[in-house]
């Protein structure tokens, strides 16, 4: 391939990574949550750890690792029961419903094997629900896309908060 046809074509991975989690993220805002569960692998893994403020000497240990303590550290099997569980109508914490936008951003390619893409992305969640509760997350998300068809599967994802401290009255939502 010539220098402008490895150019074009880092554009249209670029477009095509971008519009997959774009579509994503107005499933979830729309509660489409069955739909957006087929997006991920059967060998999937979810993970938001837990942060703390440390010093630079301990940058290391700013974050909890699989194993460790963390917000979320689920398989594709453990997601099906949270998107059940809201499902069914019955889930104190999202009856009523949250209203939520995600804004996703920067989305960076940053490796490509063939069969498998490391992306990087940040985002901003904003949710309210009843009369008065409202609750934003910013933070970065590094995904590993696998190709699947004419599209994409989540094979994994690292959820990191830029908050040490959560102050919403519960974590009902996906990221």
């Amino acid at each position: 391939m010539s220098g402008l046809d490895d150019r074009v074509a880092a554009m249209l991975r670029q477009h095509e990574v971008e519009q997959f989690l774009y579509h994503e993220a107005a499933l979830l805002d729309a509660h489409e949550y069955a739909a957006w569960l087929d997006l991920f692998s059967d060998d999937t893994h979810y993970f938001m750890p837990i942060r703390r403020t440390v010093s630079h000497k301990d940058a290391d240990r700013e974050f909890t690792r699989p194993g460790q303590v963390a917000y979320f550290d689920d398989p594709k099997a453990l997601l099906r029961v949270r998107v059940d569980k809201l499902l069914t109508g019955r889930s104190w914490s999202e009856d009523p419903p949250s209203r939520t936008r995600r804004l996703i951003t920067n989305v960076r390619v940053l490796a490509d094997n063939g069969a498998e893409l490391e992306i990087a992305s940040n985002f901003h969640l904003y949710r309210t629900r009843l009369k008065s509760e409202e609750d934003s997350w910013i933070g970065s998300r590094r995904d590993v896309l696998r190709r699947h068809d004419d599209s994409f599967l989540i094979a994994r994802r690292e959820i990191r908060l830029e908050q040490t401290v959560i102050l919403s009255r519960n974590l009902s939502n996906f990221f």
